[in-house]
């Protein structure tokens, strides 16, 4: 278990006397939940991202054949070497 002073250390807080007398039953509390958390035996549980039965929205992503270039450049009001072109933004 951690001494109080290793955890105000770590968080880089400096308590009284008394809070530390107070919070070090909390901290070796927790402190032995997640000890006793880590003895469980998970080797045959499967991950779990979500308890809720959410499914992906998104489409796939998919390549698709995109307009050729000229074509989209047509509507540029000004372009160079194949590319759009657009007022600096760097002064």
């Amino acid at each position: 278990m951690l001494d109080t002073r290793e955890y105000e250390s770590m968080a880089m807080l400096d308590f009284s006397d008394s809070e530390r007398e107070k919070l070090g039953g909390c901290f070796n509390a927790l402190t032995a939940g997640f000890a006793a958390l880590g003895r469980i035996d998970t080797d045959c549980v499967a991950p779990l991202v979500t308890v809720l039965n959410l499914h992906s929205i998104m489409r796939e992503d998919v390549a698709v054949k995109l307009l050729p270039r000229d074509e989209l450049l047509a509507n540029a009001p000004e372009e160079y070497d194949g590319y759009f072109k657009v007022p600096g933004t760097l002064a």
